[in-house]
């Protein structure tokens, strides 16, 4: 159920600031209630959307005993990868939702091919400050730098940002020069300029839709003055309720920047209420997260959506699953597990490796339909069979497992077939065996890999040309073969040949030791 705004539980701010701002003396007006619905980092999940609509039309028909504004806003990453049926139904679903404003997160500049197609059915503003797009690239006609949203004669300032590691996470970075993204000072400079421009034009409640990282943010806090929230999103942080220190922080002025952010994949949206003083200075807060699962899938959306994508049709059927993994990009995953083996099964490979970062869903006991898996996979990334050596994929799993203490825990670990290891809380690996198709375990010296050894391995075209910074698999030139399919299909032909119901449980592959 969604908090009303006026359900305030905790989380009153009542700090002065120490400035002269908090010397100000309040009258007796009426302070501004508001409402944001906000989203982040959905990737293409239709089927979250669908449950997400549900939320959405119970935040619209709540109302509240005072009057509020109602905002709706997105932080980034709603779309995903290059196949426009995956990202005109994520625009589908923004435009349903009534999101009036979106940051530009990294995967919105994934579709070079289609960008110019699509742009028109973007019923909502596209933001990013820190950025200058090439004015042949489509996008540099839709994207602002910040822009009003006026509610019940109370005006809002929205600011957007792109990431400043946007050209490392872009499968096409060739689109963008490295001087084109600003890094996070020369960001912080332009969110500063937006913030004084905004203010020039008599607005004093300013919201920044952040598409740069939960570290990111914190830093953006505390050194510009101005912003009142920071909707986040990039490091897929599930940022809960309001805590000092956290996610309440205090500008170079002194005055209260609240910080969100809703996990990744849909799994979760937020509501965040607040009230503003005369001056825009935030005088209560509470931020309310809530998992999509609890709401059902919104019947018309689903129907538009399906026009879009086609009817689902059941592939095979799963008889358990694990529950859903609580990070995603640094837990052993066992639905990565059980799809790294169909990888690897099916196209006959030594090993198989995924990235953390490429799974984008769960299995559920039952029927496994078309529209799930396909959920699973919004990337569409192309499965290669390239030859790598043993140092080549120890060196890969070595800069993976330093996930689990990197900042946002980037770029996440390697889920593997035919290969078994442990990470310590240090984000080093250890005890690494090679795991043949007979079941026969091969240690290998982590310290001293061998060179001379190679393992065919399967592996998508992103990670082959060495994205995410794995310049040691930069090896696209080397694949044996690259396939016209994404892993979808391999969980596919598994269940073609064997239709037994399979369970979905973790088998110990991949240890987070002590």
């Amino acid at each position: 159920m969604i908090t009303p705004v006026n359900g305030y539980s905790t989380n009153l701010i009542k700090q002065s600031v120490q400035n002269h701002k908090a010397q100000r003396k309040q009258n007796d007006s009426q302070p501004v209630r508001t409402s944001i619905f906000y989203i982040n980092d959905y990737h293409g999940k239709s089927i979250n959307l669908e449950r997400t609509m549900t939320a959405s039309n119970a935040f619209d028909n709540f109302k509240p005993s005072e009057p509020t504004d109602k905002l709706k806003l997105s932080s980034g990453d709603i779309l995903l990868g290059e196949i426009e049926n995956v990202n005109r139904v994520a625009i589908a679903g923004e435009n349903a939702l009534h999101i009036m404003a979106s940051a530009m997160g990294n995967h919105e500049y994934d579709m070079p091919k289609s960008v110019g197609k699509v742009i028109p059915d973007m019923k909502f503003k596209m933001l990013a400050c820190n950025i200058d797009i090439p004015p042949q690239y489509p996008l540099s006609k839709k994207v602002e730098k910040s822009y009003i949203q006026e509610i019940n004669g109370h005006k809002y300032g929205i600011i957007g940002t792109s990431p400043t590691d946007l050209i490392s996470r872009l499968k096409y970075s060739r689109l963008f020069s490295e001087n084109e993204i600003h890094n996070i000072d020369l960001t912080a400079s332009d969110i500063q300029k937006e913030v004084e421009k905004l203010r020039s034009q008599g607005v004093n409640k300013i919201i920044l839709l952040s598409h740069l990282g939960y570290g990111y943010d914190k830093k953006i806090a505390e050194k510009t003055e101005g912003i009142d929230v920071i909707l986040g999103g990039h490091s897929h942080n599930l940022v809960m309720d309001v805590k000092k220190g956290e996610n309440l922080l205090y500008s170079q002025s002194g005055e209260p920047v609240v910080i969100t952010q809703a996990g990744r994949d849909g799994k979760y949206f937020g509501v965040l209420n607040l009230e503003f003083d005369e001056n825009g200075v935030i005088t209560k807060v509470q931020n309310n997260v809530t998992p999509t699962r609890g709401f059902k899938r919104n019947a018309p959306l689903r129907y538009v959506f399906e026009k879009i994508l086609g009817k689902p049709r059941v592939v095979g059927y799963v008889k358990s699953a694990a529950p859903p993994i609580t990070n995603d990009l640094i837990d052993p995953n066992p639905h990565a597990q059980f799809i790294v083996d169909c990888m690897r099964e099916e196209l006959g490979a030594d090993i198989a490796l995924l990235s953390a970062a490429n799974v984008r869903g769960y299995f559920e006991g039952g029927a496994l339909d078309t529209r799930v898996l396909e959920d699973m996979s919004p990337f569409k990334n192309n499965l290669t069979i390239t030859p790598y050596t043993e140092k080549e994929i120890v060196e890969a799993l070595k800069a993976t497992a330093k996930s689990l203490v990197n900042m946002n825990n980037k770029p996440g670990i390697l889920h593997t077939s035919g290969l078994r290891y442990n990470i310590n809380k240090n984000g080093e690996i250890s005890d690494l065996y090679y795991k043949d198709k007979d079941g026969n375990e091969t240690k290998i010296d982590i310290n001293n890999p061998r060179e001379d050894k190679i393992y065919r391995t399967v592996i998508n075209d992103y990670y082959a040309m060495g994205k995410d910074n794995l310049s040691m698999l930069d090896k696209i030139d080397w694949a044996e073969k690259i396939f016209d399919f994404d892993f979808t299909k391999c969980v596919k032909d598994h269940f073609k040949k064997d239709q037994t119901p399979v369970e979905i449980k973790d088998d110990g592959r991949i240890k987070i030791i002590d």
